[in-house]
């Protein structure tokens, strides 16, 4: 009875034992984590930004090289900028010169005014004068009335009056000349003054392409590659560096359909890279990818959908880049991890050396 007692009892333990070992298996996968934890392999990378030419030239100089790491604003080249200086002084000589113009076009204008007034003056003139010559006109004709002057007096001062209102009217087309020709003068005016504004744009234009022939950082980042080497002539848009953007800076991995389809967007995940194991880097989901990346020609099964792979992004704090961008380094392989239940708790194994 003793040995039957003990048989059971050895059944019992082995049974409490392989069910602890089934939980322990469907709790942590096989791989020492949560079911809630899903991990995929990666690389670090990062925003990757051309340093180009906005305008064709010559590279004049290269102050970086690969490698090395920049802030935003600093000097990386510069393009030589003979031909634009030339160019520069050239509109800077049409700027003065329709300067110029503008104060011959303004004494145009005063000359014609003074003109007007003169024609002006001379209606008044005329208006006098034939005035004079009415009055006269119709006395005369009184005393032709009264038989005591001769018709030839009529007739002397009728031509004066005709004269008069003749002068009066060339009097006054003059004036209508002269107020056509101050208009004229002044539409020089608008047109040397539209003359200054182009070339001191032209000017300003210049100006903004010599400032873009020195190339500088957009962001803080690493110098990747010098594509072009000094003397060497680049068209417009010509790539000079290629820098990374270390504020914004991410792993990128896959998961499979069962494991994508429970991501939110914003979701905690955490970075281990193969080069520092000890740390673990905080990020979140920023991306997931809508198509699948890895997809079988038919898919026709549930085995074989759950074949398919999506891109994921982690995406590291720019506040944490920020304060370690001296060390941050793009291609380094390691493997991201995703809490799939934003419930449940990370491993210790993930938390205990979190980067702060």
């Amino acid at each position: 009875m003793a040995k039957g007692r003990s048989g059971w009892l050895v059944a019992l333990i082995v049974i409490v034992a392989g069910g602890a070992a089934y939980y322990a298996w469907k709790t942590y996968e096989g791989d020492g984590l949560p079911a809630n934890i899903a991990h995929g392999n990666g690389r670090i990378e990062a925003v990757e930004i051309d340093i180009s030419t906005k305008t064709g030239g010559r590279v004049r100089d290269i102050l970086v090289g690969e490698g090395d790491f920049v802030t935003t604003g600093q000097v990386l080249a510069v393009m030589d900028t003979s031909q634009l200086d030339a160019r520069r002084r050239q509109a800077v000589a049409e700027h003065r010169r329709a300067l110029i113009g503008v104060d011959t076009a303004k004494s145009v204008v005063a000359q014609r005014q003074a003109e007007r007034e003169a024609a002006l003056a001379s209606v008044a003139q005329r208006e006098a004068q034939l005035n004079s010559a009415e009055t006269r006109l119709a006395r005369t004709e009184r005393l032709m009335e009264s038989r005591t002057t001769s018709q030839q007096a009529v007739d002397d001062d009728q031509a004066a009056a005709a004269s008069a209102r003749a002068a009066l009217a060339a009097a006054k087309a003059q004036v209508a000349a002269s107020e056509a020709a101050i208009g004229a003068a002044r539409a020089q005016v608008i047109d040397a003054e539209a003359a200054v504004a182009a070339a001191a744009a032209a000017i300003d234009s210049i100006d903004a392409d010599i400032a873009d022939s020195t190339l500088r950082s957009p962001r803080d980042g690493r110098v990747q590659y010098r594509v072009a080497q000094l003397g060497e002539v680049l068209g417009a848009g010509g790539r000079v560096l290629n820098i990374v953007d270390l504020s914004d800076v991410y792993m990128a991995f896959f998961l499979p359909t069962a494991e994508v389809g429970r991501i939110a967007l914003g979701s905690e995940a955490r970075i281990v890279l193969d080069a520092a194991p000890a740390y673990t880097i905080p990020a979140s989901v920023s991306f997931v990818a809508d198509v699948a990346q890895f997809t079988p020609k038919t898919v026709e099964t549930d085995e074989e959908r759950e074949k398919l792979m999506f891109r994921v992004k982690a995406q590291i704090p720019q506040a944490l880049l920020k304060k370690y961008i001296q060390q941050v380094k793009t291609g380094l392989p390691g493997i991201a991890y995703v809490n799939l239940d934003p419930q449940a708790a990370w491993p210790e194994s993930l938390t205990a050396t979190l980067v702060q």
